[in-house]
């Protein structure tokens, strides 16, 4: 029960990363706010659940993050953590790259952790709480026809470094876990591709990674979790790659 009584914000967390790393809050003993674009999904995880509430909200909209902070408050009075997993992906080509698409990703990986890390700082600050980001193993390892996906997750890096020096006198603590390629509808449903080009992408990823697999939700929740740890209370500003060594090839 180390987050007993503990209030945990996750985006993104109607599915995938972000619904396992509620659970695991959860059964710890924390209270969780998930968000997300589809009501019927967050209705269908959250139900029955008085530790587990779901609000609609999309990462792209700047209204999100104050409404975000707002319910998280009116539930429980506290936050502790924000966990800015929400993402969006996108395989483009540069010289199909255009200015939409370049404003699509930004607004998702880059201006809404902003927007939500700044409207929880006061909160946070009164708790001693901390901000898990999430990252890719893509924000430091390049590949072609990803420039902006991957531009747009070491943004998210260097942001959490920046975070971590301005908010350390606040007793806030920022740090984020870089994933690798993950079993959930990522692909399908935030970078749009068919069922033969998912195919095509796992197993060039199996063949990529030195440990032979993608990962599962949960390999890359449990970190989050100790990052988010109060007793990981000497660590911030560190990008933690969770990715099979996918990173070192």
């Amino acid at each position: 029960m180390r987050f007993k009584d503990k209030v945990v914000i996750i985006t993104g967390g109607g599915s995938g990363i972000g619904l396992a790393a509620a659970r695991k809050f959860i059964d710890h003993g924390a209270n969780v706010l998930i968000t997300g674009r589809r009501k019927a999904q967050l209705d269908s995880v959250t139900a029955g659940s008085s530790n587990l509430q779901g609000l609609v909200a999309d990462s792209s909209d700047p209204e999100a993050a104050t409404r975000t902070v707002a319910a998280a408050m009116d539930y429980w009075g506290r936050i502790d953590i924000v966990v800015n997993n929400a993402g969006s992906g996108v395989i483009q080509p540069l010289v199909e790259t255009n200015a939409k698409s370049i404003s699509d990703i930004f607004a998702v990986n880059v201006a809404g952790p902003t927007l939500l890390a700044s409207a929880a700082i006061p909160q946070l600050a009164k708790t001693g709480g901390s901000i898990v980001n999430l990252s890719s193993t893509y924000g430091s390892k390049a590949a072609a026809d990803l420039s902006l996906y991957a531009a747009s997750k070491a943004a998210l890096e260097h942001l959490t470094r920046c975070w971590a020096l301005e908010l350390a006198p606040k007793g806030i603590r920022v740090n984020a876990v870089a994933s690798g390629p993950v079993e959930t509808e990522f692909l399908r449903e935030r970078m749009g591709l068919s069922d033969k080009e998912i195919t095509a992408v796992k197993e060039q990823e199996r063949r990529a990674i030195p440990l032979g697999r993608r990962g599962v939700p949960n390999d890359v929740a449990r970190w989050i979790l100790n990052l988010a740890d109060p007793e990981a209370n000497w660590i911030t500003g560190q990008i933690i790659a969770i990715d099979g060594g996918l990173v070192i090839t």
